[in-house]
């Protein structure tokens, strides 16, 4: 079962941030597998033994999932070890597992809603005991929420039940529900045993470090003094099929540290990066999607398997002199198998004050953003789907998942710019502060001097929609790139000047590498052009030497000339159009506080985040980009409101009806005059979203629920709090060898089946 009780950190686990995107991000992948790539074997041909090093962000700081610091490690140790009652297909819908259950279903709704589950008879504890009606009580008991001493995390669910007691016999459990109650299944899984849930001193701390009883394939036999690593072994007391491994070890490696740990041969599956997937496929002799097709032209089958073949030879010995022979060698024994991840990358919008706690402002944000260019770009090279996610509840390959999004996910910015004039925010200048005019009085003595840019302006070149404009401090596309006012023709000055920056040797260049020509926009994007040749120079020869260093100079070159090019859009911003110029309102400028983590695990989060800011400049939006550390970035912003934007997270659910409500709930005051917003960081929602998930969470006719989590949908996306981006890509990194296991999508892995092919 996924959870979305608890806001996973960034990056997700399963996705892998913490290399950055490029065009060869998805080199080395095999075939693109939406809803899960496990490289499924039969039983019959994994070998049994053998041990699996897996890798975890960190770990289990308890064995306790229902407590607020669990963590990924937590689930999997649980779902390894302990009854699953319900676990997921690859379209995210709930199935009995037959290891412990034989039935279960609702047998009546009057009353009151009564659900029989019949257990498996052979489903035992590892010190003998049945399960029973007694782990099912205390289990209730401790989560319902009356007895605020357990340290629980949730309660959804188990606070509608009205009484758990035997049913026909030892293998059965009648659980009575007090008020209706849909998401039925997504209770008791996983099910501890009683001696767990039986007081809150055993709930808060003997769970953390060990388990009093196991009933799964597996147990828990140790774990390191700092809990580094976690051994699981097989458990001789499983009922169900005998498990292939000998032993699991869960082995906690930060994610920047995990290309190391693979390029040493340390583990056998990790969650990677788009880059150090790149790195595995030319370990493997593999292009990227770019990579021009070896065979075309060969004359026959033959010559072109010979062609591929000393291709691939070339690919291996590059990797090799570029991350060296034993690293390149390890990887090379690595493949990456990738799905969709279950879970979302999402545009929060702060409605609690500022210009944003008006619906037609963040409407009007809505609309000027390209959610199609956004996910196209963060998914580019992975091989998977780049369409935008229309859904808050559901994912793209989840059952019954539509996209409702309508008008309010597509980018539209003539209706952006009219939500804005009507919420009152105007062109035609910020007569703001002083520094503000003093910049546009700058900008205004360079540009009388350059009569070239008045002509060029005169001809229309900076009409309001063009593509290359950016907001503070982001890259801008390289000259003549698709897209740019160069590639359509619509800055023949400009592009004529930039082409003769081709022409210029290298003393040339020094000479204006560390000093600006003057204060004028053709002049300052002149020299930005002219500093980014000359980086990306530097760059390409610094990666055919493989020199560390001269690779972090010549990036550092490339940042310098990202600014400059910054400032030469900062100076024709201020003199731009009234499409282009930043709104004001009462003398304030309509800028928002754009907060993003710091850190080499969010790269691709703040390329995401400096497009959209890109993208609001367009409208005349500004944004005040400021990147946090990573530990901090949920704490200390997100959850305390200190943002008008910010871009975070959320898993995916099977039980939307109840496990999504808290995210979208309407916030309520609180008697010291703050507000409580639950999981609602958005702080934004309406009564009526609020009824629909109340009547959802009771409908227990599916068709009907469903109709009711889309109406949801819908005024979701109308109040615009959040906005949906792009469903994750989930790349692991696994040893070619190891059968059922990799990028497991909705699926949960089946542990008794893990294990290494034989041959």
């Amino acid at each position: 079962m996924l959870v979305t009780g608890v806001l996973l950190p960034l990056p997700l686990a399963a996705c892998g941030d913490s290399d950055s995107q490029d065009s060869e991000a998805g080199a080395g992948l095999g075939s693109a597998e939406a809803a899960g790539d496990v490289r499924a074997t039969e039983r019959a041909r994994v070998a049994s033994g053998g041990t699996l090093r897996w890798a975890v962000d960190a770990a289990p700081s308890t064995f306790n999932v229902f407590q607020p610091d669990s963590t990924e490690a937590t689930k999997r140790v649980a779902a390894a070890t302990l009854p699953t009652l319900f676990t997921l297909d690859k379209h995210g819908r709930p199935q009995a597992d037959e290891d412990f259950l034989r039935g279960a279903e609702v047998t009546e709704t009057e009353p009151r809603q009564t659900v029989v589950y019949k257990l498996n008879p052979k489903a035992r504890w590892s010190d003998g005991r049945r399960l029973s009606a007694a782990d099912f009580r205390a289990q209730w008991k401790a989560l319902r929420g009356k007895n605020n001493a357990y340290w629980t995390a949730r309660n959804a669910g188990y606070d509608r039940i009205r009484k758990v007691t035997e049913g026909e016999g030892a293998d059965e459990v009648k659980v009575v529900f007090g008020k209706p109650y849909a998401d039925w299944r997504s209770l008791f899984t996983p099910l501890y045993p009683k001696q767990a849930m039986s007081s809150p001193k055993v709930f808060n701390d003997g769970v953390r470090t060990s388990l009093p009883a196991v009933a799964g394939p597996f147990r828990v036999v140790k774990a390191d003094k700092d809990r580094s690593r976690t051994v699981l072994k097989r458990n001789h007391r499983w009922w169900g099929e005998r498990a292939k491994l000998d032993r699991i070890v869960l082995t906690a490696v930060p994610r920047d540290k995990v290309a190391k740990a693979l390029a040493r041969g340390k583990v056998d599956v990790a969650d990677v990066g788009a880059a150090t997937a790149e790195r595995i496929g030319s370990a493997n002799g593999l292009g990227g999607p770019q990579r021009p097709d070896a065979a075309k032209g060969a004359k026959n089958a033959q010559e072109a398997r010979k062609r591929e073949a000393e291709l691939r030879e070339a690919r291996k010995r590059k990797a090799r002199e570029r991350f060296g022979a034993s690293a390149a060698r390890q990887l090379g024994k690595y493949e990456v198998r990738r799905a969709l991840d279950p879970a979302y990358t999402q545009l929060s919008l702060n409605g609690a004050s500022g210009p944003l706690a008006d619906e037609r402002v963040r409407r009007a944000v809505a609309r000027a953003i390209d959610r199609d260019e956004l996910a196209e770009k963060a998914l580019a090279g992975t091989g998977l789907p780049d369409d935008p996610l229309g859904s808050h509840l559901r994912m793209a390959n989840q059952d019954g998942y539509r996209d409702n999004s309508g008008a309010f996910g597509s980018a539209d910015l003539d209706s952006a710019q009219s939500l804005l004039a009507d919420a009152g925010w105007k062109t035609g200048g910020l007569g703001g502060t002083g520094a503000d005019k003093r910049a546009q009085d700058a900008h205004a003595h360079a540009h009388a001097q350059d009569p070239a840019e008045d002509r060029s302006k005169e001809r229309g070149e900076e009409d309001g929609k063009e593509k290359e404009k950016r907001a503070d401090g982001g890259p801008a596309e390289p000259p003549g790139a698709a897209g740019s006012p160069d590639a359509g023709g619509r800055a023949p000055h400009r592009a004529e000047a930039e082409a003769s920056v081709v022409r210029l040797t290298a003393a040339q260049i020094a000479r204006v590498v560390d000093r600006p020509l003057s204060l004028s926009v053709s002049a300052t994007a002149q020299r930005g052009s002219i500093l980014a040749q000359a980086a990306h120079s530097s760059l390409a020869s610094a990666r055919q030497a493989g020199s560390e260093r001269k690779l972090s100079r010549a990036k550092a070159a490339l940042e310098t000339a990202e600014k400059v090019r910054a400032t030469a859009r900062e100076l024709r911003l201020l003199a731009g159009d009234p499409a282009s110029a930043v709104r004001s309102k009462d003398g304030k400028p309509l800028a928002l506080r754009f907060v993003l983590p710091g850190g080499k695990g969010s790269a691709q989060l703040r390329e995401t985040g400096k497009r959209i800011a890109r993208m609001l400049t367009e409208v005349g939006i500004r944004t005040q980009i400021k990147e946090v550390p990573g530990d901090s970035y949920f704490k200390d912003h997100i959850a305390t409101g200190e943002y008008d934007l910010a871009l975070y997270s959320w898993p995916a659910t099977a039980f939307p009806a109840t496990e999504a409500r808290p995210i979208f709930a309407k916030p309520q005051p609180a008697s010291d005059g703050s507000l409580l917003v639950e999981q609602n960081y958005a702080r934004v929602g309406t009564d009526r979203i609020d009824q629909l998930f109340e009547q959802a969470a009771g409908e227990l006719d599916e068709g009907r629920r469903r109709t009711l989590m889309e109406k949801a949908d819908r005024r979701i996306w109308a109040v615009a709090g959040s906005l949906p981006l792009y469903q994750r890509p989930q790349l692991v990194a696994a040893k070619r060898g190891l059968a059922n296991a990799g990028a497991f999508g909705f699926t949960g892995p089946v542990y008794e089946d893990m294990g290494y092919r034989k041959g």
